[in-house]
């Protein structure tokens, strides 16, 4: 969490995974969300920070997230703190068909 004095303005929320490929811990940064009233602030980076001092603290292997193609401060913030596009990938998603009615 992320505060202003007393009041909550931002969160991330990280879920462990286990990379057999590196025998690993890998961390992935599902969430992250600040109050449109402090983004683009230093909120989003002490969150992210943060999360880098629980990767190096656990021994993983580091954070993987995802953000869209036009999320244009994102996929400017992530760079700035050390965070590397995979342009060696692609990802596919399955949909359950329940899921797209």
């Amino acid at each position: 969490m992320a505060y202003r004095g007393k009041k909550a303005v931002g969160f991330t929320q990280l879920y462990p995974l286990f990379s057999s490929t590196r025998l690993q811990r890998l961390w992935l940064l599902n969430d992250l969300f600040v109050d449109s009233e402090y983004r683009q602030k230093v909120f989003a980076s002490l969150l992210i920070k943060k999360a880098q001092q629980l990767s190096q603290e656990t021994e993983a292997s580091g954070l993987l997230l995802e953000t869209g193609k036009s999320n244009l401060p994102a996929n400017q913030l992530y760079p700035q703190l050390g965070f590397k596009q995979d342009n060696e990938h692609h990802y596919y998603i399955w949909e359950t068909p329940i899921a797209s009615l």
